[in-house]
């Protein structure tokens, strides 16, 4: 999952960032209204983690200017954005939902709920309402980043995981390379030219052959059943 911290101070956001990146998130950084929205711009982010008090204007400045942006091109209008702000006054909390944030959390907060209300988001985004993700004998458990195959677990890399739970979300919608490395890989990561390729590999040699489906030159695939055609 591909998400922008918006946050400016400095010790806040690599800290977060840290946090987030060894629990398998990609994870950029900006610190101010203007940097942010240069990489809406430039790059799909799955997520918006926002402060409120930036040094050039208010987070929500950053919040409207997003969900009245045309549909169909970036920045997505419809990028799920979780509001987090040392206001703690009911009027912000309610004008900030108001603005179009999914979520609000106040500073100081707790490193497991940010996460948690991370997940219901992505859930949410993805149109389930069910925390687990199945497909035949596979069970992925995005709380406990686990995998299991018929019951057994199976040991996967965090970019396997990430490769996986982007697939099964939008299963048997086809995903591009493109799209699923702006999902797994942030700006400071140097990319090989066929790491999905590598990926989708060694998951087709742990979970099953017959589990990912390629189309040539187009993507890669979860059907809705194993073995069958989307």
């Amino acid at each position: 999952m591909r998400v922008l911290v918006v946050e400016d101070d400095e010790g806040i956001s690599q800290g977060l960032r840290t946090h987030l990146r060894q629990h398998g998130y990609a994870v950029d950084g900006a610190a101010s209204i203007a940097a942010a929205w240069a990489a809406l711009r430039a790059e799909p982010f799955e997520l918006v983690l926002l402060d409120l008090g930036l040094p050039d204007g208010d987070g929500s400045e950053l919040l409207l200017k997003l969900r009245h942006s045309p549909a169909g091109k970036l920045p997505d209008p419809h990028t799920p954005v979780l509001i987090m702000t040392a206001r703690d006054q009911m009027a912000s909390r309610i004008a900030g939902l108001d603005m179009g944030a999914d979520d609000y959390v106040t500073k100081p907060f707790d490193a497991e709920e940010l996460a948690a209300r991370m997940r219901a988001l992505r859930r949410r985004a993805a149109g389930r309402a069910q925390p687990l993700l199945r497909c035949g004998e596979i069970e992925l458990d995005p709380a406990k980043r686990s995998v299991r195959r018929a019951g057994a677990e199976v040991e996967l890399s965090a970019r396997e995981f990430g490769v996986l739970q982007a697939l099964l979300e939008v299963r048997p919608r086809v995903l591009s390379r493109q799209q699923l490395e702006a999902s797994l890989y942030n700006w400071d990561q140097a990319l090989g030219s066929n790491a999905i390729e590598v990926h989708v590999h060694h998951l087709r040699r742990k979970l099953g052959e017959q589990l990912i489906r390629t189309v040539r030159g187009v993507g890669y695939f979860v059907p809705v059943e194993p073995g069958a055609e989307p």
